[in-house]
């Protein structure tokens, strides 16, 4: 993801720096979904006015760090992104798993600072199961779409691409059985969360491979799709 240019990483940042941005990123990025959501359940016993909480400060705050971050490293704050513009040779491989560690790290730092803000015990397991076929095919196709609206963002619209993340998650908090983790990072470190935007552990890896199932198929179907024919 950047907002600035095509290419998903700027090339006048070092890569101390660009791993610093993503796993800052990802540390906000969940200290906004678990916090937001611990916020929502304390003030309301509604679940559906809760998720709605919860699902406009992830979309604003998505944007936003995608928006000032995406300069230094592409703002990929999730390992599906990273593997997808690696398998697209634009991040050399070791690169792309030093991201996925940062951003796996950041992640769960975010969930322990969203604890210590509200009082919370640091370190938790969830108890929130998410299991089931409708649960996993939720997640791989709320994978796809994120993608897609990458893909085609940075090929047509770069300068959107933070806003077009930012309503795209926004929706698929909805039309998702799983209100759409899309992100092996957020989908381990809020199993670390037993609050309102939590996912049981054993309900992880399900949402994990159903992610970079998705992740991969919208690789194959937008490369196809949107390659413009050459010019005779």
């Amino acid at each position: 993801m950047t907002e600035a240019v095509p290419a998903p990483v700027a090339p006048g940042f070092d890569p101390v720096r660009r791993l610093a941005a993503e796993a800052l990123g990802t540390a906000l990025l969940l200290a906004v979904v678990v916090g937001s959501g611990i916020m929502a359940e304390r003030l309301t016993p509604d679940a559906a006015l809760a998720l709605l909480a919860n699902t406009v400060a992830t979309g604003a705050g998505l944007a936003v760090l995608i928006a000032t971050l995406g300069p230094v490293s592409g703002a990929h704050f999730n390992p599906a992104v990273t593997l997808v513009l690696a398998l697209r040779r634009e991040l050399p491989p070791p690169l792309a798993a030093a991201y996925a560690i940062a951003q796996t790290l950041g992640g769960v730092a975010g969930v322990w600072l969203a604890h210590l803000m509200f009082a919370e015990p640091v370190m938790q397991t969830s108890t929130r199961l998410r299991d089931g076929p409708a649960q996993a095919l939720s997640e791989g196709i709320a994978t796809f779409g994120l993608i897609g609206v990458i893909l085609a963002g940075l090929q047509f619209r770069p300068q959107a691409v933070p806003a077009l993340v930012g309503l795209y998650i926004t929706a698929a908090y909805w039309f998702t059985a799983s209100t759409s983790f899309a992100n092996p990072a957020v989908a381990l470190a809020r199993s670390l969360s037993d609050t309102f935007a939590g996912i049981a552990p054993s309900s992880a890896p399900t949402f994990i491979a159903a992610q970079i199932a998705g992740a991969l198929a919208a690789l194959v179907v937008f490369r196809w799709l949107l390659r413009e024919e050459s010019a005779p």
